[in-house]
């Protein structure tokens, strides 16, 4: 029986091409949207599970007042490990940072270098390709590479025990190789070497101290703490107890953070790159979702619009003694094909287009074809899109009577009516929503991307300092002064695009010792100010013409409120900097130093000769002839470093690349989703269109005309598309709001943004409409009367 149903549903599909070929069409695209958003999901929340601890490591994280960071001191985890039995061991890990390797007298700059404890391949699990986990990194000056980057250095050749120059001072022995990296890891890390290279010479490491937060430690739990309901409150409880008595203070709060949270969960400052945004990971599921709902919709208006060429063969069938159950099982047995068929093309689809999107997404998305897994995932779609989009077409066409077809009277009936328009008006408010939404997305990009930051970036050279040329600053200058094109420079510390710096080692007249505010502060000489065009409200930058004090500050407007003062008044004030008395000598008008996702923080600039940054104002006639003069001068001075160089303007862009890689992948799918909607309409058109042949016949005998015969059936069409909107309005203000509410600085969702919504959707479904109208009304009425 069951062969018999796939037979006969195998006929009708070859039978009604274009009827299989609109339904094939918009579920494949349909299944490939879905997959390919549920694959990226699925790697988004996989993060870091693979490690076989994960659910019981924890990365300590530390707060005071509004200040959250993922960084903590050096000897904090040392102490916990030694004073609390649930701790069953700990690992630091440095900052990234940009390091110079010298292999055959050619120096490659490496990204993503940090140092680690000798613990670290046996606390969590990067498989080695060679080494011991246990040693590779116990002594001194040892590096582990990944696969990829011995493979840069090596080619084929053994890598382990080989030597590498590191940052042109330091011979360091490759003592293991590590498999690549998994894709779903938080940490994208290329070289790790032993916190033993650097122990002797950093005191925060030789001394255990506490206080500068710069490592990121991470904790395992013991087994029976961590199954406890209340062991990890009570671990942090405890926590949080030894971090006050060894600071001696209350003003920093630390708390324990799952591993596998870090990636979707982390909206810490000073955190390592590229985390998601479990937002992005909810908005996306229920965009896949939506899109698939959306194509089992068309298949079911399709199914029915077909309902005519169906319904003498169910009279028929029901004639001669078939049951209603078996016409049910026909049909779904069809809708199970088109399922099954579809998917075949939507993998085809997935296969053809990954690599694209994984460029989009930034992502190493793959299928693995061998897992069992994936195949029943893909069994389970085929069987719930076709029961779901087969039912309500198998009940329908099942329940038509026999006498009624057979004599051709098949009016459908209001409850039908209703449950067909429910069905659009869901396909409207998708569309409509995923219009806002892109709209809404394009426009706080943009508004990202020209926004004045309270500084000027363009046309600014950015050079970072490596090598010698830190102790040669002098000569840099001497250097600089004789070349035309560098003249207007400035050398300073920190970048003004993501500030790390911070202390609450800050006092002035009236500040409570304890309230915990995290200040930022910025290193820089003289012509800083002059060069970012940063606006001075009171008082005077730093200059040359003064005998500068390392204690002389300048402050912005938030700085300048917290202290309770104003531009009138804060000129002369007394400030307490890390136990060093000086005064305010300048305010500056606030100014952005972090992503638009913070607030502008209180910041304190200070002045200082030499730093770690050159920047070069530049014009753009004069942009490549300023770099060139700027690499003779590198050339001479650090023979034995590469030059490199960067725009400000573009590492700004780079801060919100997880957004415009969002922005992208939400624009393609919305147009995909209003694709697949336009496949529905037609077919509701097609339905309707049907259902009114005899009166459309009638009504061109009467003089109606083809343009008052079109109107007639698109304003159905608009009261629905009315209905949507007023759904989809409140719908997409709370849920955009939401996503416009992890910047601290963004736009505000605009009327016409939602008149954009309701043209678009109007005009798609008026020009899809409209085709299906003209054709019916172009039809002679003799043919669609002749049965009367």
């Amino acid at each position: 029986m069951i062969k018999n149903y796939f037979k006969i549903a195998w006929r009708n599909l070859i039978k009604s091409k274009s009827f299989s070929f609109l339904n094939i069409l918009g579920l494949s695209v349909g299944m490939a949207c879905s997959i390919l958003i549920l694959l990226w999901v699925q790697n988004e929340v996989s993060y870091d599970t693979f490690h076989k601890d994960s659910d019981r490591t924890y990365r300590l994280i530390v707060n005071s007042s509004d200040f959250y960071t993922a960084v903590s001191s050096a000897g904090m985890p040392v102490h916990l490990a030694d004073e609390l039995p649930e701790i069953e061991s700990m690992v630091r890990i440095t900052k990234f940072e940009n390091v110079f390797f010298d292999i055959n007298n050619t120096v490659h700059e490496e990204e993503h270098f940090m140092y680690v404890d000798s613990n670290f391949l046996s606390f969590f699990d990067f498989p080695l390709l060679s080494g011991n986990k246990n040693t590779a990194l116990t002594a001194p000056n040892t590096i582990v590479l990944t696969e990829s980057i011995a493979q840069k250095y090596f080619g084929n050749q053994e890598a382990l025990g080989r030597t590498l120059k590191l940052n042109n001072q330091t011979n360091v022995v490759v003592s293991g190789v590590l498999k690549g990296l998994p894709p779903n890891s938080h940490f994208k890390f290329n070289i790790i070497s032993s916190v033993a290279s650097i122990a002797e010479s950093n005191p925060d490491f030789k001394e255990r101290r506490w206080g500068n937060f710069n490592y990121y430690s991470y904790l395992k739990i013991n087994k029976n703490v961590n199954s406890s309901e209340t062991g990890i409150t009570d671990l942090a409880s405890k926590i949080n107890d030894i971090g006050h008595k060894h600071m001696d203070n209350t003003v920093f709060n630390y708390r324990l953070q799952p591993l596998e949270d870090i990636h979707l969960y982390s909206d810490l400052q000073l955190d390592v790159a590229g985390h998601g945004n479990v937002q992005y990971v909810d908005i996306f599921f229920i965009i896949a979702l939506f899109i698939l709902v959306v194509a089992c919709i068309n298949f079911m208006n399709l199914a029915t619009a077909r309902s005519a060429k169906r319904s003498k063969e169910v009279g028929l069938r029901k004639a001669i003694g078939a049951e209603r159950g078996q016409l049910i099982s026909q049909f779904l047995s069809e809708s199970i094909l088109i399922s099954l068929v579809s998917l075949l093309v939507a993998i085809a689809i997935v296969f053809l287009t990954l690599p694209y999107f994984n460029e989009i997404a930034g992502k190493t998305l793959s299928i693995d074809v061998s897992d069992a897994n994936f195949w029943l995932s893909l069994f389970a779609v085929v069987l719930v899109t076709g029961l779901f989009s087969g039912s309500y077409p198998a009940l329908y066409l099942s329940g038509f009577s026999p006498v009624k077809v057979l004599r051709g009277s098949k009016k459908m009936s209001g409850g039908n009516l209703l449950f067909r328009n429910s069905l659009v008006v869901t396909q409207f408010i998708v569309s409509a929503v995923l219009i806002v939404g892109t709209a809404v997305i394009y426009n706080q990009l943009s508004f990202i991307k020209n926004k004045n930051l309270g500084f000027d970036k363009s046309n600014i050279v950015i050079v970072p300092f490596h090598g010698e040329i830190r102790d040669k600053q002098e000569a840099l200058l001497a250097a600089l002064q004789q070349n035309p094109l560098l003249e207007n420079h400035s050398i300073f510390n920190e970048l003004p695009t993501n500030l790390s710096t911070g202390t609450t080692n800050i006092i002035w007249d009236g500040k409570d010792e304890n309230d915990g505010l995290v200040v930022p502060n910025m290193r820089m000489d003289a012509n800083f100010i002059k060069l970012f065009d940063v606006e001075i409200l009171a008082g005077r930058g730093f200059s040359d013409d003064f005998a500068e004090s390392n204690q002389n500050f300048i402050v912005n407007e938030t700085l300048m409120k917290l202290m309770g003062h104003d531009k009138n008044t804060i000129i002369g004030q007394k400030l307490n900097w890390n136990e060093a008395d000086g005064i305010v000598v300048g305010l500056v008008k606030d100014f952005h130093f972090k992503p638009l996702q913070y607030d502008i923080e209180p910041l304190v600039l200070r002045e200082q000769k030499y730093g770690k940054y050159l920047a070069i104002k530049t014009t753009l006639n004069q942009t490549q002839n300023t770099i060139s003069a700027l690499e003779d001068i590198h050339a001479n001075l650090n023979p034995a470093f590469p030059f490199t160089y960067s725009f400000l303007d573009a590492d700004l862009e780079h801060l919100y690349d997880g957004e415009q890689q969002m922005g992208q992948i939400f624009n393609i799918f919305a147009i995909l989703a209003i694709f697949i909607s336009c496949l529905g309409i037609y077919g509701l058109s097609a339905f309707m269109a049907e259902q009114r042949t005899k009166e459309i016949g009638i009504r061109k005998v009467l003089g109606a005309s083809t343009a008052g015969l079109v109107n007639l059936m698109s304003k159905d069409f608009v009261k629905l598309v009315f209905i949507a909107l007023v759904i989809a309005v409140p719908l997409s203000w709370y849920y955009l709001n939401q996503w416009l509410s992890d910047f601290a600085y963004h736009i505000s969702i605009s009327w016409w943004m939602y008149a954009l919504a309701g043209i678009l959707v109007l005009g798609i479904t008026l020009l899809t409409v409209s085709y299906q109208g003209v054709k019916t009304a172009l039809l002679n009425p003799v043919d669609s009367l002749k049965s009367e």
